[in-house]
């Protein structure tokens, strides 16, 4: 496999690759998580996102430095496969295709939530917002990364925009009396906060699955991780003491805490800016990781972990429209269940994370195998080795359903085998 995309197929520089790892990183955390981490935690939330930072920055590194090497459609399920194997390649990708994508509905949810507050709609309309949210950005998509690149360099500055204007909005509003107590919910509290905080700090694997549509992948994908990842600890940390600040524990159980914050201090227009912003940004992580999801079915089509109809599309520079269809099938389903549940969010939030965990768990083994001994890339491996057994930990429980998607890689694989013995 060739270290970089060949430069006729090569078609992101810096700016929109930067774009896509933020709105892939920070993304829709942001609208929701600020309120849920201190239901979870109280002021000690503010340490969650501190922990979480700190070990997201390792795990950011090494994938920045097995995309720049082995830049693929695959991304961490071509980083298994060529040191753990096909089996191991499978759970990797299964979760990333099937478990990961839980966060698809958690996302359109979020953006009709959003706007239907500011139109001061019932929630009955919430379930029909957020299947405009999930259709558009699978529409844009079949169109190409080319369209989506320079889309998302738009989306990713109204982002920013958002967090910077609520931090300054909503700042001279906060008061100390609100960091106290401290830990109201003890520890167990803290390692909840964390959980739901491997949401807002997932996503650094999503990008290495258009790495080889980088303009030169060894230079721009350091770059941009680094970039991405300063801004999105600086938001994420922002946010949360100035949520802390402002509302407390007591006032944080809105489906909307960011419009909650503006209102505080610009109640007429604040609201209605933040929804509209925090709309079109819902669109713009979406539009991120879509790419990432299609990409990689075509790769698992073309690998043999899926049908090979769903292969069409896996090289550099094509559209897996096949692979792209057969996501927008899952996501859909995946957003009827929620529709059916309520439109609750953290059940969904957790699945997608302990699978995002579980594929950071090999995907730093794959790492540690490799990459070149004792090189920086290496060294961060094996400190996110340790980090992510902690974060498997945590998820406990959640970890069923990328216990079964491994039975099913499993059991593909047995299947395989007994058919190559017949033929």
């Amino acid at each position: 496999m060739t270290a970089e995309a060949p430069a006729h197929t090569a078609r992101l520089g810096l700016g929109q690759a930067s774009a896509l790892y933020i709105a892939a990183v920070l993304g829709t955390g942001i609208l929701a998580l600020p309120g849920l981490a201190v239901e979870a935690a109280g002021p000690a939330s503010i340490v969650a996102v501190v922990a979480v930072l700190i070990a997201s920055t390792p795990l950011a590194g090494t994938f920045a430095a097995l995309a720049a090497r082995y830049p693929d459609a695959g991304g961490v399920a071509t980083f298994v496969r060529l040191a753990l194997g096909p089996t191991a390649a499978r759970m990797s990708g299964y979760w990333f295709f099937f478990g990961v994508s839980f966060g698809a509905p958690v996302l359109a949810t979020v953006g009709g939530e959003y706007v239907s507050a500011a139109l001061g709609a019932p929630r009955s309309f919430v379930p029909w917002l957020g299947l405009a949210f999930l259709v558009f950005p699978l529409v844009v998509n079949v169109f190409g990364l080319r369209l989506t690149g320079r889309i998302q360099l738009v989306l990713t500055a109204l982002l920013v925009v958002v967090v910077v204007g609520v931090v300054v909005v909503s700042g001279p509003a906060m008061d100390a009396a609100n960091f106290t107590p401290f830990l109201p919910h003890g520890w167990a509290g803290v390692g909840l906060a964390i959980s739901l905080f491997v949401w807002a700090f997932a996503g650094w694997e999503a990008v290495t699955h258009i790495a080889a549509e980088f303009r030169n992948p060894r230079r721009t994908i350091p770059l941009a991780t680094g970039i991405a990842i300063v801004v999105v600890g600086l938001a994420y940390l922002a946010l949360q003491v100035v949520t802390v600040g402002v509302l407390g524990s007591a006032r944080v159980h809105s489906q909307v805490p960011l419009i909650d914050l503006v209102a505080v201090t610009v109640p007429v227009v604040g609201p209605m800016i933040v929804a509209v912003i925090s709309a079109i940004v819902c669109v713009g992580v979406l539009n991120a990781y879509i790419p990432a999801f299609a990409n990689l079915g075509a790769s698992l089509g073309r690998d043999g972990h899926l049908p090979r109809w769903f292969a069409k599309g896996a090289e550099a520079g094509a559209v897996p429209r096949r692979a792209l269809g057969a996501w927008a099938v899952i996501a859909l389903i995946y957003y009827a269940a929620m529709v059916a549940t309520g439109l609750h969010l953290e059940p969904f939030i957790l699945i997608h994370t302990s699978s995002m965990v579980a594929v950071y768990a090999l995907g730093m083994i794959a790492a540690v195998r490799l990459l070149k001994r004792y090189s920086l890339g290496w060294w961060m491996a094996i400190v996110s080795v340790v980090l992510v057994a902690g974060l498997l930990v945590l998820a406990g429980v959640h970890l069923v359903i990328p216990a079964v998607l491994a039975v099913v890689a499993v059991a593909v694989t047995v299947v395989k085998g007994i058919r190559a013995s017949r033929a």
